[in-house]
């Protein structure tokens, strides 16, 4: 494992520009878990002991209201992390982990963490910075769901789905996997699996997306305005019009 963890702490965003002694010291403290699809890793609430390197499988991150529904936050995949808060305050976790897929990650525990960076400050600042970036991004999160309409939601999702996941091809095109459900996807964005299974559609028939089997091809532009606008509304009535 410690090969494969090490090369997947170089990727991270958390350690981007961490030394090489840096990657070898955190390295050093993993040792590796294995999850089962299905399985909770934790519950929000729980005590926060550590974080996840995730090496395989995929980490569905959510909420779950009183009356049992859910927000899914993310979904951790190979190369990404988790727990990172909990690793560094030692607080309680913030969400339910639930493998989504067979996981096999490198645990790294809270207590020798928190030691390793009070022995490297350079590292605290730049985990400072990436800590600083994520809330950001959930801001923005937060910030689609109350305030912009279902279609810019979900133009919105598509698009941070294709800058942390997308690639571009020979052809200059923007193509990502798609592995998530629709119904995470609605989860993602705050609405009924129906009503985003229409409007990918009313996209798609817009010229916004092309699904190509598990992989999705983008117009990064088409898909930019309908998250500024939420001009896919029009789009969802078209289609609703060619049902009759």
């Amino acid at each position: 494992m410690a090969t494969s963890l090490r090369a997947a702490l170089a990727r991270l965003e958390l350690f981007a520009n961490a030394s090489e002694a840096d990657l070898d010291a955190v390295a050093g403290l993993a040792v590796e878990r294995r999850y089962a699809e299905g399985e909770t890793l934790f519950l929000r609430g729980d005590p926060g002991e550590g974080m996840i390197v995730v090496l395989q499988g995929r980490i569905r991150l959510s909420i779950v209201s009183a009356e049992g529904r859910e927000l899914i936050l993310r979904q951790a995949e190979a190369g990404d992390v988790i727990g990172e808060i909990a690793v560094i305050d030692g607080g309680r976790r913030t969400a339910d982990a639930v493998a989504a897929a067979p996981v096999v990650a490198g645990f790294i525990g809270q207590p020798p963490f928190t030691k390793l960076l009070g022995d490297r400050s350079g590292l605290q600042m730049m985990i400072l910075q990436v800590m600083c970036a994520r809330l950001r991004e959930t801001t923005d999160q937060l910030e689609s769901i109350a305030l912009y309409p279902l279609e810019a939601r979900l133009a919105r999702f598509l698009l941070w789905h294709l800058k942390r996941h997308g690639r571009t091809r020979a052809d200059g095109a923007r193509v990502a996997p798609l592995t998530i459900s629709q119904g995470a996807i609605a989860s993602f964005v705050g609405a009924s699996r129906p009503k985003v299974n229409r409007l990918i559609a009313a996209f798609e028939a817009a010229g916004a997306i092309e699904r190509r089997g598990a992989i999705i091809q983008c117009d990064v532009a088409a898909l930019t305005r309908l998250a500024q606008t939420g001009s896919g509304e029009q789009a969802a009535r078209d289609q609703d019009g060619l049902r009759g």
